[in-house]
């Protein structure tokens, strides 16, 4: 899969000087980040809905633009693929897996402005994951 988004992230750079007028990416570029970001957003809500709709074949769709434009995005950002690999090993290292590492957790406005100690503070806490299932979601 590496190599996949490699190559993307390749014909993503040799696009963006392209003419805007022929080209999306090119496009993309001359708008800036703010458009690249909703774009990318637009692309990650549609996947989220599709996939919660149980249309396996839209999310792969999705799924296509919503890598093009993360891809689009990391050029912009001068972020390399590999140093996304590069991350997503460091995550292995510390938790045996490559998933998101945990926040640390947010005191409430009204807490008092220095921090707790270790013992009162305790462990940071994961946030809770909630399920869209049962919810009506509009078709697009």
């Amino acid at each position: 899969m590496s190599d996949s988004l490699e190559r993307l992230y390749q014909a993503v750079i040799a696009a963006k000087d392209l003419d805007p007028a022929t080209s999306r990416t090119a496009r993309l570029f001359e708008r800036g980040p703010s458009k690249m970001a909703k774009k990318l957003a637009e692309e990650a809500i549609e996947v989220a809905i599709d996939a919660v709709n149980g249309k396996t074949d839209a999310v792969v769709r999705e799924s296509a633009d919503l890598l093009y434009n993360l891809t689009v995005l990391w050029a912009s950002a001068g972020v390399k693929p590999e140093d996304v690999w590069r991350e997503m090993e460091r995550r292995e290292d510390l938790l045996g897996i490559a998933e998101k590492l945990p926040k640390p957790v947010k005191s409430p406005k009204t807490a008092p402005t220095k921090p707790l100690p270790k013992a009162v503070a305790g462990p940071a806490v994961r946030r809770r994951i909630v399920a869209l299932e049962g919810r009506s979601l509009r078709e697009r």
